[in-house]
This record gives structure tokens, C-alpha cells and sequence, in this order.
């Protein structure tokens, strides 16, 4: 999916939402679990559900590969079901990868290829060479781990090298790599301040933001500093809409919570662009 499609697909359905699809079988509603495959039946029930409120899926890996090749079966189900039914969705395998040239090249296409997801979240550390080859796929999008929302953020992210804090320093630094137009960063909703600040270095850029809802992220301070006149963000929600009920009503609820944020989205819209 390119960039333009995804910002006309935000504009069609006043939403920049973003799902997550962090399926915990400890948590879905008891009667899937008597079913074949409760967690791509949970999928499905929150996709139809939601899919004309969010413009984005976002399966977290651990939640499929904990399961071993039956989690692994379930998320190719679930990115099928997707692609044949709302191929206007912007899918994310959040996988937080990266690794040395031949092996980021085999994630890349067991991600962006096998599994046919748009874009794939991807770990800085190692640098150019462990990055450019996700970057290599056309009319797919890196999401690199810019500045997170967990507590351990600031343990290096924030920190000073040379006068300027880390997570700036990665992000100029990835402007300069092969097919970075690719690039989208991950910047957490926790972390509002520095939405200013990073916009200075990619304007243009879509920020994928974790941390509004259960983390306690503000949306309205977030798009305040981090909105540009594409909008050039998409919301995660995960926790706080597809657990809004463990019922038997919990698709009628996930749709609930995400009609919710679409509607302040839409709000915020209005004012901004």
C-alpha cells in the first residue's frame, strides 16, 4: 500500500485508528475457546466489527508465536482475512525485528512477502545494514522503533550522545538509508513532549503511535504536537477496545470503544485540516 492510499483512506473514514490485535486467549470470551481456532475466530468477530472505523490492524507477534505453529496459523488466517475483505486496510506486523543483512532480508520476507503485510516494526540497534533490507520491498513501509512508551524508554532512548539524545540521532540517521521514504517511526503516545521535537526532523513522516488508552496517552496532546497536513499518525489502541467486554457481546463492545475514539478523531479533523 502506498503512503497516498493510506492518507486517502484516512480521509474517507475521518480516523487515523490503528487496532491492535494482541490476542490473549486468558482474556477472549470463554465460549471461542471451544471453537477449532478461537484466536483467528476472536479476529475476525473485532474485523468485522471495526473495520470501517480504524484504518489499520496491528498483530503483535509474541501473541501468535507463543502459541507455536497454531498462533502462527492463525495470524496468516487472520492477514488473509484482511487482504481479501478490507484490502483498503493498512496491516502491521508488529514483530520489532532487525538483524544482520541476509537474516533481515528472510524476516522481511516471511513478513512482507509470505505473510503480505504492509509494513513490519523494526529495532535501530545494528544500524543501516540490518534495516535496508526491509526497506528494499516496494510500496512497503519499515516502522523503526524511534521512541517508545514503556518505562525502560529512558534508560537509552533519551539519553545524550554527542549533545543530542539518542532517538534523534536514530532518526536523522535513518533519513540517510537506501528507500528510507519508506520509513515510518514508532513514537509512543506517553512521550507527547518530544512529538514537537521529532517533527522538526520528519515532517512528512507517519508516526505509528502506541500508549493512547490503557497506557494512559492523551490523543488530543499527541495530535496537537505530532499532526501534520496529512495527519501523518496512526493511533494504536489495543487493551482498552478489543477487551472492552469478555462476553458474548465483546465485538459489540470492541466496536463501541473504537466508535468512540473515531468520533474524537473526527472531531480533531475538523479543527486541524
Amino acid at each position: 500500500m502506498t503512503t497516498t492510499q493510506l492518507i486517502q483512506q484516512i480521509q474517507n473514514k475521518k480516523s487515523f485508528l490503528c487496532i491492535g490485535l494482541d490476542v490473549d486467549l486468558q482474556k477472549i470470551p470463554s465460549h471461542l475457546l471451544t471453537l477449532e481456532d478461537p484466536i483467528f475466530e476472536f479476529n475476525k468477530a473485532i474485523i468485522d466489527a471495526t473495520h470501517d472505523l480504524c484504518v489499520s490492524y496491528k498483530p503483535n507477534m509474541a501473541f501468535y508465536e507463543a502459541h507455536g505453529l497454531k498462533g502462527w496459523t492463525s495470524l496468516q488466517k487472520t492477514i488473509n482475512y484482511i487482504n481479501e475483505n478490507y484490502p483498503e486496510i493498512f496491516t502491521i506486523a508488529d514483530a520489532k525485528r532487525g538483524d544482520i543483512g541476509n537474516t533481515s532480508t528472510m524476516y522481511a520476507k516471511a513478513f512482507l512477502e509470505d505473510l503480505n503485510f504492509d509494513s513490519v516494526t523494526v529495532a535501530p540497534y545494528m544500524g543501516k545494514d540490518s534495516v535496508e533490507p526491509f526497506l528494499a520491498f516496494e510500496n512497503k513501509h519499515t516502522i523503526l522503533l524511534a521512541l517508545t512508551s514503556n518505562e525502560g524508554a529512558f534508560d537509552f532512548q533519551t539519553q545524550n550522545v554527542n549533545h543530542e539524545a539518542l532517538y534523534q540521532k536514530v532518526i536523522k540517521t535513518s533519513k540517510t538509508w537506501k528507500n528510507s521514504q519508506n520509513l515510518m517511526y514508532v513514537v509512543g503516545a506517553t512521550k507527547a513532549e518530544y512529538f514537537a521535537e521529532i517533527r522538526k526532523i520528519v515532517p512528512d513522516s507517519f508516526l505509528l503511535v502506541p500508549g493512547v488508552g490503557a497506557q494512559g496517552g492523551s490523543l488530543s496532546e499527541v495530535c496537537k504536537y505530532g499532526m501534520n497536513e496529512a495527519v501523518g499518525l496512526l493511533i494504536n489502541s489495543s487493551r482498552a477496545i478489543i477487551y472492552a467486554s469478555n462476553g458474548a457481546d465483546f465485538a459489540e463492545k470492541a466496536r463501541e470503544e473504537a466508535l468512540l475514539l473515531q468520533q474524537e478523531m473526527e472531531g480533531i479533523l475538523k479543527i486541524n485540516l
